[in-house]
């Protein structure tokens, strides 16, 4: 004789939720910061800084440059490309909270150097954080943390850095 506990473990067990049902869609500033790396990794300068909203604020602070025009900032872009051709970013870990976005990235690039009329290819590889606050879906600060000397760019710095002299 069967009791009735045995008949209900022989019904199919039911399939699990669908989990999808639950993901959450990125928020603004999520969006706003992947789109801008996704455009600088594409080489499309004007989209990644059309991102920003006006007035705005880029700090990279490896460097110690910040800049307010969107003319200067796509000029550190452009002269970055100019300098490291093939670079690029990879997100490794995003992470959200309220109209900020903070996310962790690899860089792999190559760093040109002439001795001369030899050349000799320089491989750069280097974990780096961005922060970004968002007010209605466009960047208004974005922060860069990294390791200046792992990065290789002082090159990069010296052309947006004032001289002074005494």
């Amino acid at each position: 004789m069967v009791t009735q506990i045995e008949k209900k473990s022989r019904q199919p067990a039911r399939p699990h939720p669908d989990r999808s049902q639950y993901s959450v869609a990125p928020s603004p500033s999520k969006r706003a910061l992947l789109s801008m790396l996704a455009a600088l990794n594409e080489g499309n300068f004007s989209k990644a800084v059309d991102q920003f909203e006006d007035p705005f604020k880029f700090t990279d602070h490896a460097l110690g440059l910040e800049f307010l025009d969107k003319r200067r900032l796509v000029e550190f872009i452009h002269k970055s490309r100019e300098l490291f051709p093939d670079t690029m970013v990879e997100a490794d870990d995003t992470f959200e909270y309220g109209d900020h976005a903070i996310v962790e990235w690899k860089l792999a690039s190559n760093q040109i150097l002439s001795y001369g009329s030899l050349q000799r290819r320089v491989p750069i590889s280097l974990r780096g954080a961005t922060i970004v606050h968002v007010e209605n879906g466009r960047i208004r600060q974005w922060s860069e943390y990294y390791d200046q000397l792992a990065s290789r760019r002082t090159s990069l710095a010296a052309f947006f850095t004032e001289w002074i002299e005494y």
